[in-house]
């Protein structure tokens, strides 16, 4: 038995050396083989527009983002930004050394036909490039440094962190990107139809809008300076002139926090609002989330994307639900959802993330909390005329992810607005010109700030606003 399991594993020994002399025979051969380049006119396209050009002659440049050998034929998924498209090279186009060491990720260019598949076949577009010709411009490496070694799946989200220039190339982490980019259309095209004009604030400040504990310093010619929390003063002061105002700017906060609705720098959707009333506010906001998510919807490209990282996703229903921040804390305490200290809610707590997001997931509706007590709130924001107690303030809560906005009606007054400043601590006189639009001609006015990542969090189902960042600042990472 000993005897024959010897003779069996030195057979197969044998057969190994013989295969990989072979190999290294073919490799070799390999290296003399030349493609001539076809003459003729060859148009140059992106994959998105493979459809447009069906059997007629082209080339397109991507990388291989999937790769498989068969029978002889090498067939490659190329991926250029636009879309997938699946190439076959057959042939000598199989025999240089180039197809033979091909790896993913590597780039290159293939010239030929691009030919419908026919019934039972199926790939990107169902069609495929029969090429004629192709060459590598450059070649990614394999071994221990291959693509997939580097961005292994289930690797640590640090590592991951990490390589997020490789990661992005992924089929999730790319759509969720692609849908990003729609969902910024979508809030302009929106905001267009509102007829509210985008501005540009600066990012760098010298007076703070959510508290000093959360901002960044830095030197500014001598002097201190911050990265903007908000841009809301500024759009407050375009009012008088432009009406109407609304910003995407980067808003810039100093919270040691890991959770996973956290950012350090996050995209902030802004806008400020003149003559309206709390209630239109809130109406206005409605129009804002489901007018942009039913223009995401529109675009075949965009909503495909959508269902395909989410495919449970339902647009929400207006009117979304109205819920007091004093029923807020009711609801908590019937349903024994406690403080992060384990103790009941009372009226005056800063309700906590887990706990509202129990909530929230709970009723699963969109919800406007609404009202909350002055003490938690920013010195602006404007008292409940039935009860100074409280502001006319709301956080729009979000299944799955929680606080998507955070809103309010503004102080109009300029007397009410400088005993909010003496009542803060803050001295008054860096903020003289958010002031002077109390002076030069007040109004009711109120305004808002949406966390781009949150709502793209929301409508694509990501465990963490982090997926949805190009390259997510947080503690301890500003890298790459």
């Amino acid at each position: 038995m000993a005897l024959k399991k010897k003779k069996k594993q030195e057979e197969q020994t044998a057969k190994q050396q013989e295969s990989a002399g072979s190999d290294e025979k073919r490799l070799e051969e390999s290296k003399s083989v030349v493609l001539e380049k076809p003459t003729g006119d060859f148009k140059r396209i992106k994959i998105a527009h493979g459809v447009d050009t069906r059997d007629q002659p082209i080339r397109v440049q991507g990388w291989v983002h999937r790769l498989r050998s068969q029978k002889g034929l090498i067939f490659i998924i190329l991926r250029d930004g636009t879309g997938y498209m699946q190439c076959v090279l057959n042939g000598k186009l199989t025999q240089t050394y180039d197809a033979l060491t091909l790896t993913l990720e590597s780039t290159v260019e293939i010239y030929g036909t691009l030919k419908a598949l026919p019934e039972g076949k199926s790939a990107p577009d169902n069609h495929e490039l029969v090429a004629d010709w192709w060459r590598c411009v450059g070649k990614a490496p394999g071994g221990d440094e291959a693509f997939t070694n580097r961005v292994a799946e289930g690797a640590d989200p640090s590592i991951l962190a990490d390589f997020r220039h490789l990661v992005i190339r992924g089929e999730t982490a790319s759509a969720v990107l692609k849908v990003r980019a729609a969902v910024m259309r979508a809030f302009r095209a929106e905001y267009e139809s509102m007829r509210i004009t985008e501005v540009t604030p600066p990012c760098m400040v010298q007076t703070q809008v959510e508290g000093g504990s959360t901002l960044f310093k830095f030197d500014y010619y001598g002097q201190e300076a911050y990265l903007t929390q908000s841009s809301q003063l500024y759009l407050e002061t375009c009012l008088p002139s432009l009406g109407d105002v609304f910003c995407v700017q980067e808003s810039f906060r100093a919270e040691k926090s890991h959770t996973r609705r956290h950012l350090s720098e996050y995209t902030h959707l802004e806008a400020e609002l003149g003559f309206v009333s709390f209630e239109e506010l809130l109406e206005h906001l409605e129009q804002l989330i489901c007018g942009t998510i039913d223009r995401v919807m529109a675009d075949p490209a965009a909503s495909a994307l959508l269902k395909q990282l989410n495919p449970g996703f339902q647009v929400p229903k207006r009117p979304f639900m109205r819920m007091d921040y004093r029923d807020a804390i009711k609801w908590l305490n019937e349903n024994d959802i406690k403080t992060d200290e384990g103790k009941d809610h009372v009226v005056g707590d800063d309700i906590a993330e887990a706990a509202e997001r129990k909530m929230t997931d709970a009723l699963n509706v969109p919800i406007f909390l609404v009202r909350f007590p002055r003490e938690i709130k920013a010195f602006y924001m404007k008292r409940c005329p039935e009860d100074k107690e409280f502001t006319e303030s709301v956080d729009c809560l979000m299944p799955g992810v929680g606080e998507i906005v955070g809103g309010s009606m503004r102080m109009w007054d300029a007397e009410e607005l400088l005993k909010a400043y003496e009542t803060e601590g803050i001295d008054a006189k860096p903020y003289y010109w958010y002031t002077d639009q109390r002076k030069y001609g007040t109004c009711e006015h109120g305004g808002y700030g949406l966390g781009v990542e949150r709502f793209l969090a929301w409508i694509l189902n990501r465990w963490t606003v982090r997926d949805c960042s190009l390259y997510p600042r947080y503690t301890d990472r500003c890298t790459p």
